[in-house]
């Protein structure tokens, strides 16, 4: 692929694709067919400041390169689109969006298998992979179906082509339940930029930055989906992003009436996991990754969220904090342990479809190794034991 990009930009049959954010934003303009929204969250800044590490970090490879620009490009067309649609309907800023239940987590600490096990209860809401990242339909129907599903399948078909790693690391589908990444790209915030590539500017730009108008426009994001949808029953929405552990006093002041759940696990475990599947992504885009400088990155993230998380115990109510092995020794258990939180009682056929769920899981396999053949295993114990010490 990388020879492939390189010879159609020398013989001139394609352009290199830019990594400057105004070409970016006028492509954006261009495709979405609608301006671009008045920047009242700081997307702008954070979009220069990522873009230049792009430039001076993140040592893409030709591939890289195409699909930063292409994922930026996307992401601006998603967004303009949003606010053009609730300028366009008053009524989606009416959309209820009445005491979600939040899981706050690390990044690998269980989080994903704890909100597809709230997924089985249709009493509840959940963000599907597709609307995710595709929130806003491009208005281009094909045989009567939503362009988000086709566009949803069409980029996990991508990621599973480019990544053959992906559905170990993080077993999903188009149409599943899944995190609320996608809505934070929009506001080119959060994570999923720092997964993919080498961008600390970008990164202590997110950590310093004041995030409540992202977590406001976060909610918006939602009635967006919801109204999309035509769905009017206001149900509990499971949200989880691992995100929202480094964000937790503006994430409760966009939902003041949260129900909070706390998924703990052995910070180690947590760093060599994370580390792990960072170095995955990046080896997909970038000409040259340091392993040792991924650990010690997700080392100080790790211990930053846990930090933000401890200083937010106390503040939270109604909060429970579930373990990572409690869930896998017991999961029947922790889940009596939520509802009774929630105060309310899991139906039968809720009980029966996270029976499922969890045989299904089980049957797919242990999850990924947490060292890749390329990360020096002395690394990711020194800044395990590292880890754990601290905590």
């Amino acid at each position: 692929m990388n020879r492939l990009l390189e010879c159609s930009w020398s013989q001139g049959w394609s352009k290199v694709p830019s990594l400057e954010p105004e070409a970016l934003v006028r492509k954006a303009v261009s495709r979405a067919g609608v301006a671009a929204d008045i920047d009242m969250v700081g997307w702008r800044d954070r979009l220069t400041i990522l873009c230049s590490d792009l430039h001076e970090h993140a040592r893409l490879s030709p591939l890289g390169r195409t699909i930063a620009h292409g994922q930026l490009v996307g992401t601006l067309v998603s967004r303009f689109r949003a606010h053009a649609l609730r300028r366009r309907y008053a009524e989606i800023d009416e959309v209820p969006i009445t005491a979600p239940i939040i899981l706050l987590g690390q990044m690998r600490s269980g989080s994903t298998r704890m909100q597809r096990l709230l997924a089985c209860d249709p009493s509840l809401d959940s963000t599907r992979f597709y609307e995710s990242w595709n929130p806003v339909s491009a208005g281009w129907p094909l045989l009567g179906m939503d362009d988000r599903k086709l566009r949803g399948w069409a980029g996990m078909a991508s990621a599973r082509l480019l990544n053959p790693e992906f559905d170990t690391i993080h077993p999903t589908g188009w149409n599943v339940p899944d995190e609320e990444i996608g809505l934070h790209n929009l506001s080119i915030f959060g994570t999923a930029f720092e997964a993919q590539w080498r961008v600390p500017n970008y990164a202590a730009k997110v950590e310093e930055g004041d995030s409540r108008g992202v977590y406001k426009e976060f909610r918006r994001f939602l009635q967006i989906i919801r109204w999309s949808r035509r769905d009017r029953r206001d149900r509990p929405w499971v949200l989880k992003v691992p995100q929202f552990a480094q964000d937790v006093s503006s994430l409760a002041e966009a939902f003041p009436d949260a129900r909070f759940l706390y998924l703990a696990r052995d910070p180690a475990q947590v760093i060599a996991s994370s580390a792990s599947l960072v170095c995955n992504q990046m080896m997909i885009q970038s000409n040259e990754v340091d392993p040792r400088w991924v650990a010690r990155e997700w080392f100080r993230k790790v211990m930053l969220r846990s930090e933000r998380l401890s200083a937010s115990k106390a503040l939270l109510r109604p909060a429970l904090e579930i373990g990572f092995e409690e869930v896998a020794n017991d999961w029947r258990q922790q889940i009596k342990r939520v509802y009774h939180m929630l105060g309310r009682d899991p139906q039968p056929q809720a009980l029966f479809a996270m029976e499922r769920y969890m045989r299904a899981s089980a049957a797919h396999g242990k999850g990924h190794r947490y060292v890749q053949p390329d990360i020096d295993p002395s690394v990711l114990a020194n800044v395990g034991r590292a880890a754990l010490q601290s905590a």
